[in-house]
């Protein structure tokens, strides 16, 4: 038995190796080596059955990859030889133009990023094995067992390498033993899998299953079925191509691409990461290179635009040293200079198509959200509404930026005879609503929501009513009985957009008033009842309407505006012809969840904003400039935690 160290200095494929310990970025690095190895036997005129099996068999706390196919394979010396570390013995360093950017060092970082494995190979009749490891102080080792030896059928049978088929094959086995590797479950990898981008090419041209369980050669375990790994292309419609021809000039020289640019219909797609969706994936001969939109990357207009481009100079380049890419295969390196002049030809080529996206994104009247966002909104406008008037004392009447004369003051549409219950524990009292029924909107119901502590006892239990069922104003009485003094408790009403809500408060030193009359069942009857108390002879403005009812994406066909209150329709406009917003509105129409901070500045400048206008108007200083930002910092300070907080939840 031979054990030895990897010749290179152990930090380095420490680095490397925690760099890419996932499992999906391992099965990309082997499936790739599979792809290449069929490449180069194809060029021989040799026939091939381009089979890549992907054997996952996961645990708890682990799992075992294994990735075989029935390509070259390799004899002893060829095995021991990829155990050299870095770029002189890679493909592209010996002109082979098929690599992937890893420089030689993928298979050892796949295995050592996960924890340990092996490579099993078969060649001209010969089997080989190389175990891959760390040793007990932490080195990078092999063991290559000092010899091949000859290849029984077993070991064909093993590899599923089928007689009379294939008569090379070569297997690599992974323990993932690492414990900071994700174990992802089966569907999960072969749905990042199938939109892999650097596996999009490969799938298109070889056969690669996922086989669950133990595995991964032909046969697999016999109940456990096989999936076939393929991209699904989301629907579109084509907007340059097939392949349309362009080229770039670099150092006098001119260098031809191919170009296909769609556009997706009524599907989403994912914008960033190695299963991304939207993008060109750049191509050069058999390596991808990476997914962008070059010059256009992350800007407006973009966000449905997808294809591929193909430039074989790249991989020349490459071959010939100079920097395409990243030595940590994370894309196309743009400031090499042959790099900025591809990019530059690419993006003049799609650049109109990105013109005509920002065009309808211009244009665009009204937008929407997703449905989390919008019912984050909801809750938003509801609290701020009751906290104008719970908190503020901000009447929301339909222009209250000033004070109104009590004798024009209209009654509200919901009230609380009044806001504050103040009782002594254990003595029956009375809560009162006043309902003018004339101005709720028809079709509504009016509903409940009670805050009541375990010691509370309301009767009988409030439960939802049409507003039909009522005509004109009336009042409806329930009884309330608190047990346990310091207890408080609230009841809010609600119909459409009206609302009232009323406090109540059990103290030991609470008034005697109002606590002689017997408890009774709820009645409901008209306000001008002989019988009605007579505080309810007032006209008191409790709550009235939401001041906040909602909300819309709308254009106000001007760029300086970016989010107003219209006091009319009592929403938060949030403005789509305003270049911020529009940034963050798809090619849809619909406003990303990922800028639901942007969302959550925009609604409390406009809220702040309102509430600090309605607030000194009330008190008499409207108008006053410095009264008026004293009482919006004020209002910032008080409930802009809360507000970007309900859109983190």
């Amino acid at each position: 038995m031979t054990v030895a160290e990897i010749q290179v200095d152990q930090r380095v494929i420490g680095i490397d190796s925690r760099r890419f310990a996932s499992v999906e970025k391992a099965l990309v690095e082997l499936i790739t080596n599979s792809d290449d190895s069929y490449a180069r036997l194809e060029k021989t005129g040799a026939p091939v059955t381009g089979s890549i099996h992907v054997g996952y068999e996961r645990h708890y706390t682990g799992a075992v990859l294994m990735v075989t196919d029935q390509a070259e394979g390799m004899s002893f010396e060829e095995a021991a030889r990829i155990l050299t570390y870095g770029g002189a013995h890679s493909p592209l360093s010996r002109g082979e133009g098929n690599g992937r950017g890893y420089f030689g060092r993928g298979l050892k970082q796949a295995i050592f990023g996960l924890g340990h494995g092996w490579i099993e190979t078969i060649k001209g009749g010969r089997f080989t094995r190389i175990d891959v490891f760390r040793g007990e102080n932490g080195g990078y080792l092999y063991d290559d067992g000092e010899e091949d030896r000859r290849a029984f059928p077993a070991d064909y049978a093993r590899l599923g390498i089928p007689a009379g088929v294939a008569e090379s094959g070569t297997r690599v086995t992974i323990v993932v033993d690492n414990p900071h590797v994700t174990i992802t479950q089966h569907a999960t990898l072969l749905q990042s899998l199938s939109d892999n981008v650097y596996l999009r090419d490969v799938l298109d041209r070889r056969t690669v299953e996922l086989v669950p369980g133990r595995g991964g050669g032909q046969h697999g375990t016999g109940h456990d079925a096989s999936e076939l790994i393929r991209f699904q292309e989301p629907p579109a419609m084509l907007v340059l191509g097939p392949e349309h021809p362009g080229s770039f000039s670099h150092e006098g020289q001119e260098h031809p691409f191919t170009l296909t640019l769609k556009r997706a219909k009524d599907v989403e797609l994912t914008l960033k990461g190695d299963e991304r969706t939207n993008g060109l994936v750049v191509l050069s001969g058999m390596a991808a290179l990476d997914c962008t939109l070059l010059e256009y990357e992350n800007q407006v207009g973009t966000e449905y635009l997808f294809g591929t481009v193909r430039c074989a100079a790249l991989t020349e380049m490459l071959g010939r040293g100079k920097a395409v890419i990243s030595d940590e295969r994370e894309g196309l390196n743009f400031k090499d200079p042959f790099v900025a002049a591809f990019s530059q030809a690419v993006s003049a080529m799609i650049g109109s198509a990105v013109r005509d996206e920002k065009e309808k994104l211009a244009h665009l009247e009204r937008a929407t959200t997703s449905g989390r966002t919008a019912e984050m909104i909801e809750r938003l406008l509801q609290h701020m509404s009751e906290a104008a008037v719970v908190d503020l004392g901000i009447e929301s009447s339909p222009d209250a930026a000033g004070p109104i004369p009590a004798e024009e003051e209209p009654p509200a549409a919901l009230r609380f005879t009044t806001p504050f219950y103040y009782r002594k524990p254990g003595h029956p009292f009375h809560v009162a609503l006043l309902i003018d029924a004339g101005q709720l909107p028809d079709g509504e119901q009016l509903t409940f929501e009670l805050v009541l502590p375990e010691s509370m006892r309301i009767e009988p239990e409030p439960v939802p009513v049409p507003v039909g069922s009522f005509d004109g104003t009336q009042r409806i009485e329930w009884t309330v009985t608190g047990d346990a003094a310091g207890e408080r408790g609230e009841i809010t009403v609600r119909a459409g957009a009206y609302w009232a809500w009323c406090e109540i408060v059990v103290a030991e030193h609470a008034s005697h008033r109002s606590e002689g009359q017997p408890p009774h069942a709820a009645v409901v009857r008209p306000a001008g009842h002989p019988a009605e108390h007579p505080a309810a002879h007032r006209v008191p403005r409790d709550h009235g309407m939401d001041l906040f009812i909602g909300y819309e994406f709308r254009n106000l066909h001007n760029s300086a505006d970016r989010a107003v209150y219209s006091a009319a329709e009592r929403k938060v406009i949030i403005n789509t012809g305003a270049p911020t917003v529009r940034l963050y509105v798809d090619g849809r129409g619909r406003f990303r969840d990922s800028a639901r901070l942007l969302l959550a500045e925009l609604f409390m400048d406009v809220i702040s904003d309102e509430l600090a206008r309605r607030r000194i108007g009330q008190h008499g200083h409207g108008g006053e400039l410095a009264a008026f930002h004293s009482a919006k910092q004020d209002i910032i300070r008080r409930y802009g935690s809360d507000i970007h907080l309900s859109f983190l939840s």
